[in-house]
């Protein structure tokens, strides 16, 4: 599965392991499917291995900056991937009970399969890393995004597979039966339907061009909250904006805490980024650090926000924090234990859970900061009001590892998601800038200090996932597990071939 996402980009081989995964299910006890903890245990295992590949990232966060040795690296990055393994594992125990017949298998298998992702989205505050649809950015599948999300595209692709695993089994043979065709037909005609929805121009631009400009400092991560480092990092930003404000931009983009200290830490440093918006024209949107009273008990509480500077100044404060990363559960119990646990911005607070969009160049701009860009019903609600994306991140914290180019992907999946124009600055890459259709158009080179323009459209109009949400996933995924718990109440009483026990028609 890990070989179908970035940066490997082999989509046939998430399909090849959603098939692996249905087969070993049909067959791998003995000829027989398997039923209760076997099954939860196949479907743990294959978290396993999703996780230690595809979630490897983790473990050079925690050692290279998180101050962790390599022994409680391993151990840490062991826990989260058994963790997220469970979380996968969970809804499949209840397979069993539809292995009896093809249909109910081939349905739930699919069904299951997307509740397993859904589940991981949100339980534990979430963690929508590593789903099966966003290797489909460029595939026929990719015209369901505006209609079902990865979400659905995963739905359909694990139906596919548990077909396949099905006819490999050899339980769709003879082909001339009519509830086999029906199965095979079931796997097979998303792809071309995906491939006509694909088409659909389900949102339009307005308004003229907007000229982005972004600045990408490759800031090291070890350095950026030295206080001898500050003025080369300030130095950094205003020299790649004095560079972008000569090439005719309206907006201009600094990564998520672009500068290394607290909004109210530095006024004269903030009127001066006012003063010069004003002056040029060019409006700017930095990441930084916000500060902010506590009226209810004259406390400070401290955002990860975006500002902008120019014609319409305002702040968005992140509503969606990375634990341990910007805020520590349980944090009496555990602060302190550990080095980890005191990370630099571990004290973070999120901001209100409803926030207007930002405004900028003219159009209206989602803000989405790091993390919250890869939880889709989030992105979709801010785009309602709004006609751009904005993301804004820094992945330095995960080195040259493949998960900032993850990340990336499942911002582009965002843009397809929504129709909208996505801009994603970040620190040391991925910075790029993404067309509706989820295609990247504009990137620069990861770990190079450079700036880069390129052109938008603010758009207008909804996706279908926009207005329904998940429950547009919902309304196919509880029809199908219906069906499925219908089909596995009727056993045939006539076997096609010889297959494993309980495997009916």
């Amino acid at each position: 599965m890990t070989l179908s996402l970035a940066p490997f980009n082999y989509w046939v081989c998430g399909l090849l392991s959603l098939t692996l995964f249905a087969w070993l299910y049909l067959f791998a006890s003995r000829g027989q499917p398997m039923r209760g903890r076997s099954a939860l245990w196949l479907a743990f295992c294959f978290g396993l291995g999703l996780y230690a590949t595809g979630g490897s990232w983790v473990y050079v966060s925690i050692t290279n900056f998180g101050n962790s040795s390599s022994p409680l690296g391993f151990a840490l990055t062991g826990g989260f991937v058994a963790l997220m393994a469970a979380l996968l594992a969970a809804p499949f125990y209840f397979l069993g009970r539809f292995t009896a017949n093809k249909f109910s298998f081939a349905l739930a298998f699919a069904a299951l399969w997307f509740i397993s992702e859904w589940f991981r989205s949100w339980m534990f505050t979430g963690f929508p890393w590593l789903f099966a649809g966003y290797a489909h950015l460029g595939t026929w599948m990719s015209g369901w995004a505006p209609v079902l999300s990865v979400y659905g595209i995963g739905l359909l692709l694990a139906l596919s597979g548990a077909v396949l695993a099905l006819a490999i089994g050899g339980c769709l043979a003879p082909l001339k039966r009519p509830a086999h065709i029906a199965l095979i037909g079931a796997a097979v005609l998303p792809w071309p339907l995906g491939a006509a929805l694909a088409n659909i121009q389900w949102t339009q631009a307005e308004g003229g061009i907007i000229t982005v400009g972004l600045v990408q400092a490759n800031i090291p991560q070890e350095k950026k909250w030295l206080p001898e480092f500050r003025g080369e990092t300030i130095s950094r930003y205003q020299e790649g904006t004095r560079a972008l404000s000569e090439r005719d931009v309206d907006v201009i983009i600094w990564p998520e805490a672009a500068l290394p200290m607290l909004y109210g830490q530095a006024p004269n440093l903030m009127q001066a980024l006012q003063r010069n918006a004003e002056k040029t024209g060019i409006d700017l949107i930095s990441g930084i650090l916000y500060d902010a009273h506590n009226t209810e008990d004259g406390t400070r509480k401290v955002h990860n926000s975006a500002a902008v500077f120019g014609r319409s100044p305002s702040v968005y404060h992140k509503r969606h924090l990375v634990p341990f990363g910007e805020y520590v559960p349980l944090e009496n119990l555990i602060r302190g234990t550990i080095e980890f646990f005191n990370l630099p911005t571990s004290f973070i607070r999120s901001g209100p859970d409803q926030q207007g969009p930002l405004n900028a160049g003219g159009a209206s701009w989602a803000p989405l900061i790091c993390y919250e860009i890869v939880y889709p019903r989030l992105v979709a609600d801010s785009a309602l009001s709004s006609q751009v994306l904005l993301t804004i991140s820094n992945d330095a914290w995960f080195g040259d590892s493949i998960g900032p180019l993850q990340h990336m992907q499942m911002a582009q999946m965002r843009a397809l998601e929504t129709g909208r124009y996505l801009v994603r600055g970040t620190n040391t890459g991925v910075t790029a800038i993404v067309d509706p259709r989820g295609q990247i158009i504009e990137q620069l080179p990861q770990f190079e200090r450079s700036n880069m323009t390129g052109d938008i459209r603010a758009m207008r109009g909804s996706t279908p996932f926009m207005l329904a949400g998940i429950f547009s996933v919902f309304a196919l995924a509880l029809p199908m597990l219906a069906l499925a718990l219908l089909f596995s109440r009727k056993r045939s009483d006539k076997a096609d071939r010889p297959v494993p026990e309980g495997i009916t028609e």
